[in-house]
């Protein structure tokens, strides 16, 4: 299944919880954070804008970001789980 988000809507594919502190503790899940990382899995064609035109969106397929700690929707499709949030709730990309 392919999920093609509206407007200036991205799907990221969050990075995985980190199981252990770095000193070696083992985190249950329930201790987990969840990650800000991820990467854009599929883009939205951008903000409609005032004017009817569509603003060109700031992140690309592939961008690895970080977005808003509890920003977004949480959604799984056919077993993988994804955040769909609004481009504003991303605050930068990552370069490596």
């Amino acid at each position: 299944m392919k999920l093609k988000p509206l407007d200036d809507r991205i799907v990221i594919k969050q990075l995985e919880a980190e199981e252990k502190t770095t000193g070696g503790i083992i985190l249950p899940d329930t201790a987990q954070e969840k990650p800000q990382i991820g990467t854009v899995i599929e883009t939205g064609p951008g903000k409609l804008l005032d004017n009817g035109k569509r603003a060109k969106m700031s992140v690309k397929k592939k961008d690895e970001v970080i977005y808003a700690r509890y920003g977004g929707n949480d959604v799984e499709i056919d077993g993988e789980k994804y955040v769909i949030l609004r481009e504003s709730d991303i605050h930068g990309i990552v370069e490596r």
